[in-house]
């Protein structure tokens, strides 16, 4: 079992001075870190950026601080490359999970990263795919639950065949996308997926049974540079993509920049609602969460920097990502102080399990 009980003060803070603290997190440049750097999901993505630059979303005053320092949450689109760390070097920006945690390795291995070195210049990976079949007891990162989401599918309409996208089942979107269906109705439906590396794709293609690119029928699993989450991608009516559902009702209720930008609907799989209500108020849907397009996320780290029995303890990160604190940005704590209600403000529920996996070892 993975030790990370050792509590360490971590910073919510009672108020924020300069104007820090909104309701919905404000556009910002992003800061070269002498504190610790997160990069990967751009699921995550967001309710990481208001819970280390702070906000007011559930009326309190919320923000998580490493031992007075800025927790640095480099988001997935943006320059091509960043400068993480004070003298560090530029490099390419990690986009989605599986780049984020391959960032991490190449922090901690000092393998490099997209030909730059990279060592020590990221200490967390943001991921919305699970460890999978990199899980290992050996492993020498460790995936901790941050919450619960589900994935689900947005589209935008042929103007007077509105419905015939906006109930699927998962037969329909297998062969939608192993490219057996090509019509749902009278809608010929452009089939879109997110780019390569993110692991909203990478489950979603999982969940309705197309196993991996190589099983993916369709041009746009091997052409595809389409941004995760990015309503504002679906411009054809007939367009069809995969979507977190915390994203949506995030981007809804007006706690994260909206790309929704016109005729864009959230889809219904099997029958089951992914969010319920009506902005801004929407909500998870708890059924459909519950269900195999659920999905816990996670934060990454290096276990031996949470393993307080290693030389490389780190006490301050530990305590970061240990759910048992109530001021770390894994915790599910219900109060409006604490990070589990900003979180559900952002379309997440609490994690399935809020235990730790280790995962790739070498």
């Amino acid at each position: 079992m993975i030790n990370i009980k050792r509590p360490v003060v971590l910073g919510i803070m009672a108020s924020l001075a300069l104007g820090m603290v909104a309701t919905a997190p404000a556009a910002h440049a992003e800061p070269v870190s002498d504190s610790y750097v997160a990069v990967g999901s751009d699921t995550l993505e967001a309710s990481m950026d208001a819970l280390t630059n702070g906000t007011k979303a559930t009326g309190s005053s919320v923000r998580i601080r490493a031992n007075g320092q800025n927790v640095a949450n480099y988001d997935a689109f943006g320059s091509a490359k960043i400068q993480s760390k004070s003298t560090g070097p530029f490099y390419v920006r990690p986009q989605g999970s599986g780049n984020g945690v391959a960032a991490l390795i190449a922090s901690v291995r000092g393998t490099g990263f997209n030909g730059t070195d990279i060592t020590n210049q990221v200490d967390i990976a943001r991921s919305s795919s699970s460890a999978g079949s990199n899980a290992s007891a050996t492993g020498n990162l460790v995936y901790v639950p941050y919450g619960r989401d589900a994935i689900t599918y947005v589209y935008k309409p042929v103007v007077g065949h509105e419905s015939d996208l906006a109930n699927l089942t998962t037969a329909q979107l297998k062969g939608l996308y192993d490219g057996t269906i090509t019509t749902i109705g009278s809608t010929t439906v452009n089939v879109m997926i997110p780019q390569s590396g993110s692991g909203t794709r990478k489950t979603f293609l999982s969940d309705i049974g197309v196993s991996t690119d190589s099983t993916c029928g369709v041009t746009a699993c091997t052409t595809s540079t389409v941004p995760e989450n990015d309503a504002s991608q679906l411009t054809v009516a007939g367009s069809l993509i995969c979507f977190a559902t915390s994203n949506w009702i995030a981007q809804s209720n007006g706690y994260q920049v909206t790309t929704i930008t016109g005729g864009q609907l959230l889809g219904t799989i099997d029958g089951n609602a992914a969010a319920t209500g009506t902005a801004p108020s929407l909500v998870p849907g708890a059924t459909f969460y519950g269900t195999g397009y659920g999905r816990d996320v996670f934060l990454v780290v290096e276990y031996a920097r949470i393993n307080p029995s290693d030389p490389k303890y780190d006490a301050t990160l530990a305590g970061l990502v240990n759910s048992g604190v109530s001021t770390s940005l894994t915790n599910f704590g219900t109060l409006p102080s604490q990070p589990g209600a900003v979180k559900t403000k952002f379309g997440f529920l609490a994690p399935s399990s809020t235990t730790p996996v280790r995962a790739w070892a070498w």
